[in-house]
């Protein structure tokens, strides 16, 4: 799979070629990142399906050698990371939160890499809706098309540090996840620092949870069938939600994805040390992040940020997904240790060749279609 030309790959690659019609994503993300809210109107939910081009796709090859930080890089992932460099986004450890929230995302980069490459846009396969779980926070329900009964839910995390990105951002993701699930998926928009410190978003997202066991059946869901997903301070929150519920007595999750997960407030692990150049996350941003989000040094140390230090037992099945090329990489493997030690039943794999914010690139990226594969697996088989 190492030509997106082929029919094959243009299939798995179907989910995420969704991510095109993100066309203004740079405009409307700060419209759902304000920090002060993190809300906005639902931009997706209308969103016609348009095609990029109609001439033949073109193999995605990169134009220059690779880069220091990444001489395994795959070349799908390094044409990514060219095009998002051509985007000329500043040093966000340099920006004040707000600039930041401007900058060209990796979503962009994706997008550009679709209209140089001839790669079009299939029909949306999801419809969506908002609603408001209280003030300050608001889900989009992303539902299949044509579908009947009663469906399993997903609650969905986004990326960003607790601080940029929204659900425009990560809306690949989300619709790879409901293509090959058949579930419905509910993104949850949290409120963001540092307007809105540590432990704000990790309570959002535990009140959009229980939002959900609440309201399932309102949007056709099951309340007895539900799992948590995020990726990067999304996983982190999606884990943390599981250990909120095991602590509160409320209903666990029957499943927890976790895609290169926040997991620890140590920047010197291996993989820190290693990627700590890397695009398009590297270590100077997650100290930046840390430091608009957290309070203090203390709040680094909590059990819902320092995972790896918390105490896991009970927590429901899990499936971690890691990149290479990422300081976060060593953050997943320990964790995924850590569950297997406390007894949790636990899938780990990580993927070479490849950097942070892989997973919604299925268009472009063949990595990003089989991880995909292997999360949607994972949460049909314990949905059932």
């Amino acid at each position: 799979m190492n030509i997106l030309h082929s029919s094959l790959t243009l299939r798995w690659a179907m989910p995420a070629l969704a991510a095109a019609v993100l066309a203004s994503c740079n405009a409307a993300q700060t419209s759902e990142s304000t920090g002060a809210t993190a809300t906005a109107t639902d931009s997706m939910a209308t969103a016609p399906a348009t095609s990029v081009a109609t001439a033949e796709p073109k193999p995605v090859r990169p134009a220059g050698a690779k880069p220091a930080w990444g001489p395994s890089i795959a070349p799908e992932m390094q044409t990514v990371i060219e095009a998002l460099a051509s985007l000329n986004p500043k040093p966000i450890e340099t920006l004040s939160a707000q600039e930041a929230r401007q900058q060209p995302t990796p979503t962009d980069a994706v997008m550009k890499v679709m209209r140089d490459h001839n790669i079009p846009t299939p029909p949306s396969s999801a419809d969506t809706m908002s609603r408001q779980v209280m003030p300050g926070v608001k889900v989009r329900i992303y539902t299949p098309q044509n579908a009947s009964g009663t469906l399993p839910v997903v609650v969905y995390y986004h990326g960003g540090g607790w601080v940029i990105a929204n659900l425009d951002t990560y809306d690949a993701s989300v619709r790879g996840l409901v293509e090959k699930t058949g579930a419905i998926v509910v993104s949850v928009a949290y409120r963001q620092g540092p307007e809105h410190k540590y432990p704000m978003a990790h309570n959002d997202s535990f009140a959009a949870y229980q939002w959900v066991l609440k309201n399932a059946a309102s949007f056709k869901g099951d309340p007895q069938k539900v799992a948590v997903a995020g990726e990067s301070a999304g996983g982190n929150l999606a884990a943390a939600v599981s250990m909120m519920a095991r602590d509160k007595k409320v209903m666990l999750p029957r499943h927890e994805l976790l895609v290169y997960p926040i997991a620890g407030y140590d920047l010197n692990t291996p993989s820190y040390q290693k990627n700590a150049q890397a695009k398009p996350l590297n270590k100077p941003m997650m100290a930046w992040f840390f430091e608009n989000y957290l309070r203090g040094a203390a709040d680094g140390k909590s059990p819902l940020v320092s995972l790896v230090n918390a105490n896991l037992k009970g927590m429901p099945p899990t499936t971690i997904i890691t990149a290479e090329l990422d300081p976060l990489m060593s953050d997943g493997s320990m964790l995924a240790d850590k569950l297997k030690a406390a007894g949790v039943p636990t899938k780990y794999q990580n993927y070479t060749g490849v950097t942070h914010e892989f997973f919604g690139m299925a268009a472009v990226v063949p990595q990003a279609a089989q991880a995909q594969e292997l999360a949607a697996a994972e949460l049909k088989k314990a949905l059932q």
